[in-house]
Parts: structure tokens; sequence; C-alpha cells
């Protein structure tokens, strides 16, 4: 049962906490008076009564200065708890309360139906950490598989191949997927998974989240088909800002956490990428069917093969497979030097559910891609990992 803590003095806003929470969330709540917060953090909690809060929402009333301190202590002692902050939401203010450890800054004139929003999210949030919690000790740190989707070149369905393979795998182990959106200045991982993400990779690779696992979660985008996302930037200025270094810290933390995590590369061979080949498990390449995308496969494995940086796991992908091409899956596979491993036939469904928002593996259409990338999804089933390899690199044909 959700339990809410409010450390508050005016009785209106109070009064609308206890609306939001009798109106669809399941608890009840204890108010506190400011005055307890400079007794410190042992005496606040003494002053609790049953089990310990979900959620505690500090103010108004309250000094943003105390309630900052409370924040950080807080959110080091127990980050399971999800902390609102009732200020008005200046830049300034947003700013320390993030880096304190605050979820969500609300008005204080918010309204019931917004309370009610912020609340259930902060629930959601605080059942996320608890549920993180657990595995961790009990695995002992067992390690997901890290899945690098790259091409060398730009618009060959990259992203909507990354997005497919994130929904299938979350029917796989739903909860315990992770997509994160690489492509730092224009990744389009949020808008083909229709997302609005309140955090992007820029916030989850600085301040507490870069330390704590359990506040990196916060971060996380929860998509409704059972898969977590971490959207790029919104401004593509902020890349400048990410390193070579946060994205390996970023892919440790969440292979801690999560059985697979789906890593949507910029096209090419920059510093981040190679950063992700250093601990991807698997790649997946993705190449069209037309001359200077399967060159440039070619010149990226052989630059790889040099630097030693090709991962256990190879999945090649031919994406667009047309038999009006003028050319053959086997033309592919003799310039590549590899099998082909996937093919997805050129599709009128796809770039339309991909322009939706809403992957193909996600609905019920039919169409003839949707085998292809239930293929692909399946390469990564534990449950087949003991096929035959020749199964896995059967000659294929494109109708």
């Amino acid at each position: 049962m959700s339990r809410f803590v409010a450390v508050t003095a005016v009785r209106d806003f109070e009064g609308r906490i206890r609306q939001a929470i009798s109106g669809a969330l399941h608890g009840d709540l204890q108010t506190l008076s400011p005055a307890v917060l400079q007794a410190g953090t042992d005496e606040i909690f003494k002053q609790l009564t049953g089990a310990p809060p979900e959620v505690m929402i500090l103010g108004p009333g309250v000094n943003p200065d105390d309630a900052f301190k409370l924040a950080t202590v807080i959110d080091l002692q127990y980050p399971e708890i999800s902390l609102l902050m009732v200020a008005e939401p200046s830049a300034d203010i947003v700013l320390k309360a993030m880096h304190a450890g605050v979820r969500d800054v609300v008005a204080p004139e918010a309204d019931v139906n917004e309370l009610r929003v912020l609340l259930e999210r902060a629930c959601l949030a605080a059942a996320s950490r608890r549920r993180g919690m657990q595995p961790a000790a009990e695995s002992g740190q067992e390690r997901g598989r890290v899945i690098a989707v790259m091409s060398p070149k730009g618009g060959v369905g990259k992203t909507t191949v990354a997005t497919n393979l994130a929904i299938g795998l979350g029917s796989l182990a739903p909860m315990s997927v992770v997509i994160v959106d690489l492509d730092l200045q224009f990744g389009d991982v949020a808008s083909g998974l229709l997302l609005e993400p309140e955090h992007s990779i820029t916030e989850a690779v600085h301040g507490a989240a870069a330390q704590d696992s359990m506040v990196l979660k916060a971060f996380l985008t929860v998509h409704p088909a059972g898969i977590y996302a971490l959207c790029a930037p919104q401004k593509p200025s902020d890349s400048d800002y990410i390193t070579a270094e946060h994205v390996t810290r970023l892919l440790n933390q969440l292979a801690t956490e999560f059985k697979y995590v789906v890593v949507d590369t910029a096209p090419g061979l920059g510093e981040h990428c190679l950063a992700t080949l250093e601990l991807a498990t698997d790649g997946v390449w993705v190449c069209g069917m037309d001359v200077p995308s399967i060159r440039g496969l070619r010149k990226c494995f052989s630059v790889l093969k040099e630097l030693q940086l090709l991962p256990q796991g190879r999945h090649t992908v031919l994406n667009f497979a047309d038999r009006k091409s003028g050319l053959s899956v086997q033309d592919v596979e003799a310039t590549i030097g590899v099998p082909v491993d996937t093919v997805i036939p050129r599709s009128r469904t796809l770039p339309y559910s991909t322009n939706r928002g809403i992957p193909v593996l996600q609905g019920t259409v039919r169409d003839s891609a949707i085998k292809g990338l239930r293929k692909l999804v399946q390469r990564f089933d534990p449950r087949l990992e003991s096929a035959p390899q020749n199964k896995l690199h059967r000659r294929v044909v494109v109708s």
C-alpha cells in the first residue's frame, strides 16, 4: 500500500493532496510541520508511523534550502523514496532540486488532477527502485546483454530496427529491456516509440544518477509495451557534454540492472560508438540493398577487425530488400564477406508504423517485414541459443 508524507503547514495544499490520493491512489497521508526539518532526518523518521513512506512532499511553507538539505540526505540514505518539492519551478530551483535528488518540482497552485498524476509517477518510480534493489543483491551483479545496433551510413532504417528489436525483446523479458539512444545529436528513438521523455541521457550521465543505478532508473522513460527508454538530448549541442567515458559508465550501470540493453548508435564509428563496442556482447549491423550502404558495411567490418572491436555475437540485417534493386542476397554476402542473418523486405507498413511511433512488433498488423524482425528477435531468445549455427545462417531468398 502506497504511503505519503507531506511536510507543510498550508492546509489548502494538504487538502488537495488528500483529494488526489483518495481519488485514485491507495494509502494514507501523514502531515508533518516544517519545524521538524530543524531536528534532522532521524527525528523526522521517528515521527513517522507504520512502514517507510514511498513518496515525500516537501512544501509549501518549507524553506527551499532546508528542503534541498533534507532531499540530499534522503536521496543517499533512502533512495527508494520519491521526493516531490513544492515551489515555483524556476530554472535555478529545478537545477538545484535535480542535484539534490528531487524527482519533480510542482507549483503551489497545482490542481488536484495535476497532483494525482505527479503522485502516480512518484509511486511508480518508488516501486521500480524497490524492485531494482532486490535482483542486484540476489544475482551477484549478473550482467545483461549489450546489443549495439549500428550502420556505417544513415538512412538504412537503423532506428526502426532498434526500436522493434527492443519491443520484441520486451515480450521475452518484460520490464527487463532498456533502449538507449546514442545518436546524441539527431536521435529519433523518442519519436519512434511515441514518447515524450521528461529526462534525457544528458541528465543520466551527470550528477547522482552517474553514481547510483537506482537513481539512474528514475531518469528512464517507461514505454507501454513494458520496456524502458533513455532518449537523446533535445538540443544537439548537449552532445558536447557527453564523453566516451560517460557512455562506458552508463552502459555498465544499465547492464547490471537489465537483461537486455539495446543501443541505437549514430551512423559511423565515432567515439561513442567505439565505447559501446568495447562493452557490447552483440552487434546488429544494418545495411540497405544499395551499393554505397553495402560497401560501407564492408569497410566497417574491416576497420573493426583491425581494432579488435567486433563483438562475439554478430547479426547482419539486410533492410529494404527488393528483387528489383538489381542485387541479390548472395551479392551482398559476397561483398561484405559474412552471411546475411536477417532479411527485411521493402514494406509500406514499416515506414507508416515508424511515422506513427508504433513499432510493427507492438501492433497486430500483418506484413512481410514483421517476419524478418521477429527472426532477429529470436536470435536473442535464450531458449533458441542452442540452435545449430547453420540454421541461423540459412540461405534467404528475396521475394
